[in-house]
């Protein structure tokens, strides 16, 4: 059996509690069981409505995933407006986002910083969705490979193999982030046969076959077919279009 695509829908900074359990309800009237079944779709709202939305999947046994956006390395401290990975494992969050190229670009998160993430999300058994890319110069300079080879090997510091098979990948290239660009399905396909194989040479083959690895950056129901039909590519990690439970549902519905 092939590696199950991983759709997961990343609200950023929009939504309060209430329209995101509209929007929630909305998606699932939309999505029959066969969509769910063949593809997994994960919400990741903002941190003040994972509650809600938890309760929404729970009571309506709703067949979604519940992820969150960022998350602290430490369990508990003085970390003024933090959100600790002890906090969302209560909430029964199963994916969390780390390393965005938002986080690591707007708010200077380090690789250090995302391997600590990365670990801390493992340590409380959830998964993390981690994030690499390029930036467009850095495209532009040919240097895309050793870009995104560099942030798996720094940001998988101390991971077992074990533990390794348990993540998604999402590769986002930054120039295709909320800019409406986005790289075609050969390149997009072509960077993700690149992480598989660099997985595959710190750990093995079996566990590079096991990891998820998603494309996000203006992915819209207008391309996520050509994106899927990458046999390397398992899934997208979807911004502005998951915003919209019609549009939304268009993407996980891609075939």
């Amino acid at each position: 059996m092939g590696r199950r695509p991983i759709i997961a829908a990343n609200w950023k900074m929009h939504k309060t509690h209430l329209e995101a359990i509209q929007a929630v309800q909305k998606l699932s009237y939309l999505l029959d069981a066969e969509d769910t079944e063949r593809v997994e779709v994960v919400i990741c709202p903002s941190f003040t409505s994972l509650r809600s939305v938890e309760t929404l999947i729970d009571s309506d046994r709703l067949p979604f995933g519940l992820g969150a956006q960022n998350v602290h390395f430490e369990d508990e401290g003085a970390f003024t407006g933090e959100i600790s990975p002890v906090m969302l494992a209560a909430l029964k969050v199963r994916y969390v986002i780390v390393g965005h190229s938002e986080r690591r670009e707007l708010f200077g998160e380090t690789d250090e910083i995302v391997n600590r993430k990365v670990r801390a999300v493992l340590a409380h058994g959830m998964r993390p969705i981690l994030c690499v890319g390029e930036t467009l110069s850095e495209r532009d300079a040919g240097l895309t490979e050793e870009k995104v080879v560099g942030q798996i090997e720094r940001d998988l510091q101390g991971v077992s193999a074990e533990q390794a098979a348990e993540l998604v990948v999402a590769y986002e290239p930054v120039w295709a982030i909320g800019t409406g660009r986005n790289a075609s399905p050969a390149d997009a396909g072509e960077t993700i046969g690149t992480i598989r194989r660099a997985l595959a040479a710190r750990y093995s083959t079996e566990v590079a076959e096991a990891v998820r690895i998603q494309y996000g950056g203006s992915v819209k129901p207008g391309n996520i077919r050509d994106f899927m039909a990458h046999p390397e590519i398992d899934g997208a990690l979807v911004g502005g279009a998951s915003l919209d439970p019609e549009s939304f549902a268009l993407i996980i519905k891609y075939r």
